[in-house]
């Protein structure tokens, strides 16, 4: 990718902080995400990456710390102004998280239900819905339930799901956890078209040394609640740094 540095990122986190009980999870963490750029965020189990993509959506409270998404402070956006900022965001839950009750069809029209009014949909939804799953090569799957589909399906259909509003941002929560190693190597190529196709910023939540390696233009380590080293795999694969290291033994 160019030189970063004379470029406004679409993504932002500024020293942000997270304790529960005490105990300080995320301790001024910082990062950036530029347009275009498949960003990793890899730390340990427990390490706060899950915490910190959580609190980028809203879903958990920073104690404090700023988070700016397309330039805008999502601290002091309304429930309106960011429910409408959040239509710019596709999230891939950890274990995907589709509605059990509910076919791949009405998973996937769901957001578009919510976002009827912003996305003007007044014809049907059936063509975003079919396009969506065709990106995941699951067309045929769409009057199945999610207990009828494999794990790596699952995470498919919920990758769709995130891409059905066509977001210029997608936040992946541990996109291999749980899969074999070969659906893992799917699902991680399927990202790095959607890439390619979309120029979609990515933000990639991981512990999975493989996926890193394969998917990330650029990676953050989270050690101790804070950014503790940024730079390519290959630079941070040959760190002489003991916590770096860490990351790469096998």
């Amino acid at each position: 990718m160019e030189d970063l540095k004379n470029i406004e990122p679409i993504l932002e986190i500024k020293d942000l902080k997270k304790s529960f009980a005490g105990n300080a999870v995320l301790n001024g963490f910082n990062l950036k995400l530029f347009e275009g750029e498949n960003l990793v965020v890899m730390g340990k189990s427990g390490s706060g990456k899950s915490v910190m993509i959580k609190c980028l959506v809203g879903l958990l409270q920073a104690d404090s710390g700023i988070i700016r998404i397309k330039d805008q402070d999502i601290e002091v956006l309304g429930r309106a102004e960011l429910d409408l900022l959040r239509t710019h965001i596709g999230f891939l839950f950890q274990g995907s998280a589709l509605y059990d009750s509910m076919t791949v069809r009405e998973n996937l029209e769901f957001p578009l239900r919510r976002h009827k009014k912003k996305l003007k949909l007044n014809e049907s939804t059936e063509s975003l819905v079919q396009e969506a799953l065709r990106n995941v090569g699951l067309e045929h799957t769409i009057d199945l339930m999610p207990s009828e589909l494999s794990g790596g399906m699952q995470r498919r259909v919920a990758l769709a799901r995130a891409l059905i509003l066509k977001p210029e941002i997608i936040l992946y929560d541990e996109p291999t956890t749980g899969l074999d190693p070969i659906t893992s190597k799917e699902i991680i190529e399927l990202m790095r078209n959607i890439q390619h196709t979309y120029n979609t910023s990515s933000l990639i939540i991981t512990h999975d040394v493989d996926c890193a390696r394969v998917i990330s233009n650029r990676m953050i380590l989270l050690v101790d609640g804070i950014n503790y080293m940024q730079g390519t795999f290959e630079e941070l694969s040959n760190s002489k740094d003991p916590k770096v290291q860490a990351f790469f033994k096998n």
